[in-house]
């Protein structure tokens, strides 16, 4: 009880550290947001994507972007944000003092995990919100998509904060994760289906975006999103949910091994 109640008071901590760091907030927070407002605006003159021969049919810009975005706030929320925090926090000595504390480290990852996925659930609810009233995005209407949405939303944000954790052991100081950190995130977009259309993409390119998570995410999202007919674009011709949920899950326990070998309160080289 002690641990679980250390980590819930670490989760209120967490979230009032993120939103005061205005930059963090902008390229993690409001990012996906400003990025779906630039696409709609951008190529609001080119047409609906999806058309028919006849010219009926197809959906909005912004509709298409949905997902993608989606898809990426759950990434950098998970990835980006505790990958960068973390690695900052081993660089100026935070976590060699909590070390130096009765802080269970599960408490110290409750309080990550809980933030970014309280932060999510804001980010994603401001998200729709401004794509239906800003862009007049249509929104699902079927119970069974938003259950969709729920598990792939819940398990792609775990699997994202799992991999950050991993991945803040990859920064040799604090300094640099931010410029080691954010690239990887950034080409992981753009060949996984979030800022161009992953049907278009080489074969070859889509393949290699398939080894990761959120080219899966992006799917899984773009079914729920996305009208039936957008179905037949994937690769295999199906949303291939159940295969996602495998991806998913195998990312995630390969993180857990990950965490458990490389995170210490203290680094070796120090």
């Amino acid at each position: 009880m002690r641990t679980l109640q250390l980590g819930t008071s670490r989760i209120g901590y967490e979230l009032k550290v993120y939103f005061r760091q205005g930059d963090t907030v902008f390229f993690t927070f409001l990012f996906p947001i400003m990025m779906l407002s630039i696409f709609a605006v951008a190529f609001s003159t080119s047409g609906n994507i999806g058309t028919a021969p006849d010219g009926s049919g197809g959906i909005t810009v912004a509709s298409f972007y949905v997902p993608g975005m989606v898809a990426a706030g759950m990434l950098l929320s998970g990835v980006q944000n505790l990958a960068v925090d973390i690695a900052a926090e081993k660089g100026d000595g935070t976590l060699k003092r909590l070390g130096g504390t009765p802080l269970p480290v599960f408490s110290y990852f409750m309080g990550k995990i809980g933030m970014v996925l309280l932060s999510s659930v804001l980010q994603v609810a401001l998200l729709l919100l401004v794509a239906r009233v800003a862009f007049n995005v249509e929104l699902p209407s079927e119970p069974g998509k938003w259950l969709t949405f729920a598990w792939v939303f819940l398990f792609g944000v775990i699997t994202s904060c799992v991999l950050g954790i991993a991945l803040s052991a990859l920064p040799r100081t604090g300094k640099s994760a931010t410029a080691v950190i954010i690239p990887l995130v950034l080409v992981l977009q753009f060949i996984s289906g979030v800022y161009l259309n992953f049907s278009q993409l080489p074969g070859w390119l889509q393949n290699f975006a398939s080894i990761f998570p959120l080219k899966w995410m992006a799917q899984g999202m773009r079914s729920v999103f996305l009208p039936a007919t957008f179905e037949a674009a994937e690769p295999s011709g199906a949303w291939d949910l159940g295969l996602v949920a495998l991806v998913l899950g195998m990312w995630l326990v390969l993180g857990l091994a990950l965490c458990k070998m490389t995170f210490k309160w203290i680094r070796k080289d120090t």
